[in-house]
């Protein structure tokens, strides 16, 4: 298994959140949302410039811009 930013995973990519490196008020947002250390995630699609990106954690999905899936890894087979 490989630790990578959420924003270079691939459509269609499945991982686990490892850790979260947003501290302060965009922390407790991202970790609000579900976004939280052994969590499942998948990538659904990108927009046409590749920001925002399309995901699916915990059964819902949900929408994130580039500069905060740069702070959220994953482990990725």
């Amino acid at each position: 298994m490989s630790l990578i930013s959420m924003r270079q995973m691939e459509i269609n990519q499945a991982g686990t959140i490892s850790a979260i490196k947003a501290t302060g008020e965009l922390g407790r947002r991202i970790r609000d949302m579900g976004l939280v250390p052994g969590a499942s995630i998948r990538i659904l699609d990108r927009a046409p410039l590749y920001d925002p990106v399309a995901l699916k954690v915990m059964g819902f999905k949900l929408m994130l811009r580039n500069n905060e899936a740069d702070l959220i890894q994953v482990e990725v087979d």
